[in-house]
């Protein structure tokens, strides 16, 4: 299969080695690739015939005329030259697109099969039981039990349980606290009817737990104290219970839950924060005949780092002790986002059950780092001229200055009453230049900046503040 590989000067050297040994012309279409033209296309094109085209995966252009007039499929080579060489060995037993980066396709299908691997595993898996439709325990993959803290004082609390199960929450898990009543426990529950997932209430009040059996799939927790008050009623109610250690140990509360009829039982050895007993904690996660809870969202909570690093090391660490429930939450401002890193993370060790290590599976969990830095080639220039410090004094526009925000998930920018929004900075900004609101370039050069940062905010789940550093 003979290819064409129109490149620029900037990227020659690095197009020819990533070419090599491969039935491949590398032709230089003018100093930057994505630069290409259809017509400059053609013309080559017309001189010598080749079964494919791969452009720059930079190019805006739309190459159906070239297609048509030659019959030469064209398709989007990756964004970036230093990644040729990872496409290049896929020609043929790959399809490319021909709107999308191949790295940013091929990145995008590999995910696809990789949550359908994940899919598969979970039809096929046996389980120790099941919770409307949910797998727990046995083969199945992680569940992601996620914690709405003083459920009765949300005003928005079925908003609130529809995120984190669009978020990828398997259970969500309502906490009420001490001054929380029956009539609490009752009203939150008629709150989030219809909703047909699984619902966990936490608590220990026997009172409270009585109240949740109306509608509760899983209990937390038993322990020696409420047992002998409610456990027959848990298990007369078929919902699962989580039993921890109190007084007594967490063998001798099973054995006490199981003699009172319950029999979905979920195993929590109880998890403590790093420096607080982590390593020790851990040795309790023992192997047994019960499924294991493995409370992540404490440790989490009580450190201050970023979540997704934290997430998925955390969930590494129940898949080796063979946790069945893993529990997060997201408390904290620094914790937003936990539901959905964990349920990646889960899905990233079920895909690791059978590697040595959780890499290279196809979906990952990195937000800010890069698994592998590009290779760009050089800069060229001739002359350099050290920037100088701008002026103190700053020239405002007489067109008026901006107020810049962030709403939800969009970019706001409010002039003299009347406000500009949208997904993406540059759309932004070009609907406030259009509109004739900007009069100099360095205040254009501002609010490019400005609403950059605001698209940045938004997604990585950050604050926003103009002016200020991000």
């Amino acid at each position: 299969m003979r290819i064409l590989l129109p490149t620029g000067s900037a990227t020659e050297e690095m197009v020819r080695q990533a070419a090599a040994g491969y039935d491949a012309d590398v032709i230089v279409t003018g100093e930057i690739a994505s630069f290409l033209t259809p017509h400059q296309l053609i013309r080559i094109l017309q001189k010598k015939n080749y079964h494919m085209v791969l452009v720059s995966g930079m190019s805006t252009a739309s190459f159906e005329q070239v297609e048509r007039e030659t019959g030469v499929p064209v398709y989007r080579g990756p964004r970036h030259a230093a990644d040729l060489s990872l496409i290049l060995p896929l020609i043929g037993n790959v399809s490319l697109s021909r709107t999308v980066p191949a790295d940013d396709f091929l990145a995008s299908k590999r995910a696809q099969e990789a949550m359908a691997r994940v899919d598969t595993r979970e039809q096929e898996a046996e389980c120790d039981f099941i919770i409307r439709d949910v797998k727990i325990g046995g083969g199945s993959r992680m569940k992601v039990l996620a914690e709405i803290m003083d459920a009765h004082r949300r005003g928005n609390i079925r908003e609130r349980v529809e995120q984190f199960f669009e978020s990828g929450a398997d259970i969500v898990d309502l906490g009420f606290g001490f001054d929380a009543t029956p009539e609490d426990v009752a009203r939150v529950f008629s709150e989030l009817d219809g909703i047909d997932h699984p619902l966990a209430a936490d608590t220990q009040d026997p009172a409270l737990i009585r109240a949740a059996l109306v509608r509760a799939d899983i209990i937390l927790s038993l322990q020696e104290e409420n047992i002998p008050k409610v456990g027959r009623e848990v298990a007369k109610a078929g919902a699962a219970a989580v039993i921890v250690p109190g007084a007594s140990t967490l063998q001798k509360n099973i054995a006490l839950a199981n003699r009172e009829g319950v029999r979905c039982i979920i195993a929590d050895p109880l998890l403590q924060p790093v420096g607080s007993g982590l390593i020790s904690s851990l040795k309790q996660f023992r192997k047994q005949k019960y499924p294991l809870f493995f409370g992540a969202g404490n440790v989490t909570e009580l450190i201050d780092a970023d979540s997704p690093g934290v997430n998925a090391l955390l969930a590494g660490m129940a898949m080796e002790a063979g946790a069945a429930v893993i529990f997060t939450s997201e408390h904290s401002d620094k914790t937003k986002g936990s539901v959905r890193e964990m349920r990646r993370a889960t899905e990233m060790m079920a895909l690791a059950r059978d590697r040595p290590y959780p890499k290279d599976l196809g979906i990952d969990l990195f937000i800010l780092k890069e698994k592998r830095r590009r290779r760009e080639p050089p800069l060229e220039y001739e002359t350099v001229t050290s920037a100088r410090s701008m002026p103190a004094e700053i020239e405002y526009d007489p067109k008026g200055n901006f107020r810049i925000g962030i709403e939800g998930d969009r970019i706001v920018a409010v002039i003299h009453g009347k406000a500009i929004q949208g997904s993406r900075w540059q759309d932004v900004l070009h609907t406030l230049l259009s509109q004739g609101d900007v009069s100099l370039l360095d205040h254009a050069a501002y609010l490019g900046r400005e609403l950059y940062k605001a698209e940045l905010a938004i997604r990585y789940g950050r604050s926003f503040e103009q002016d200020g550093e991000f």
